[in-house]
């Protein structure tokens, strides 16, 4: 059995979720195995959608302790899963829940972890996982040699396909005991914006923005594409008021849009680290040298402050 750690959002099923889902699907059709969703909070309503997306069985644990994201309890919850069904197999999206709760699990088992895998196969009914190293220079494929392998999976890397099983849904125990850290409080960010790692099309400005006033230039132009605006570590840390949120690069968010423009950066090995799983890459600089038009799929050289308003004017139809 393969089972993915689902996370729901607003009631609904979140895109890097629904992604890991539909790979695990596809891996259990190679290898003959179920897929088994798993859900925990203080309500699990929306965890049907897994059904849709490939998942034979669902698991929901609801407890009132489980409201909140907790490391040791999540990761006792999902370790006993893992035990109680003999799964072979746990997959998580590569989310900061994901990402946190996965590792804990696989020393919890003694199994073997791949981290923000973008490739994953079945040989010989053990997982094989690819992965990008050195900062996304090189890309390793990974043997798993435990009788247990965890894996989170890059966002926006695997595609979304719809196979929808009949609803089977089962409730699991909330982990007993005390939990080490308990949360208190949540300050969540403004509502209406898709998280940078999720978003399709990505509009970023570096150090060439000049000041964090000019960011209202990408965001036009992301509204206009449907997209969300980003920025580099240089812009972040140059006192203008861009959150760390919007951070894309090696100590930012690591993203994997289908667009991805960059607007005055000049292409630090540390941001092309965290964007050059782009799809495609349009890159916007003065300089004809910058080290960004490397990776560039398309690249104008000019004045990003004449270019950006042509394009937000000419995707809204104004001429």
């Amino acid at each position: 059995m393969i089972i993915v750690f689902c996370e729901l959002k607003d009631g609904r099923l979140r895109k890097p979720s629904a992604e890991s889902l539909s790979e695990a699907r596809r891996l259990a059709d190679s290898g003959g195995l179920q897929v088994a969703a798993l859900f925990a909070g203080a309500s699990c309503i929306g965890s049907e959608e897994a059904a849709r997306y490939g998942a034979d069985l669902i698991l929901q644990a609801e407890a009132p302790a489980l409201a909140a994201y907790s490391s040791d309890g999540f990761a006792a919850l999902l370790a006993d899963a893992v035990q109680a069904r003999r799964a072979s197999i746990l997959l998580a999206a590569g989310t900061a829940m994901g990402k946190d709760v996965a590792p804990r699990v696989a020393a919890r088992l003694g199994a073997g972890y791949a981290a923000d895998v973008t490739g994953l196969s079945l040989a010989g009914g053990r997982l094989q996982a690819t992965r990008p190293m050195f900062a996304g220079k090189a890309f390793a494929d990974c043997e798993f040699t435990s009788p247990i392998q965890v894996a989170t999976t890059r966002p926006n890397v695997f595609p979304v396909a719809e196979s929808p099983r009949p609803l089977v849904q089962e409730a699991l125990p909330a982990p007993a005991g005390d939990f080490k850290a308990v949360v208190k409080e949540l300050l969540a960010k403004s509502a209406g914006k898709v998280d940078l790692t999720e978003a399709d099309v990505i509009v970023s400005g570096g150090r060439g923005m000049k000041e964090g006033a000019n960011f209202k230039l990408l965001e036009d132009l992301a509204d206009a594409l449907g997209g969300v605006v980003g920025a580099s570590r240089a812009a972040v840390d140059a006192g203008w008021g861009i959150p760390h949120a919007m951070q894309v690069g090696q100590t930012g968010k690591v993203v994997s849009p289908s667009l991805y423009i960059a607007c005055g950066i000049s292409g630090a090995i540390q941001h092309v680290a965290g964007m050059s799983g782009s799809k495609v890459i349009v890159a916007i600089n003065k300089d004809p040298e910058a080290p960004i038009f490397r990776i560039a799929t398309y690249g104008i050289v000019g004045d990003l402050f004449e270019i950006v308003p042509l394009l937000t004017a000419s995707l809204r139809g104004q001429h």
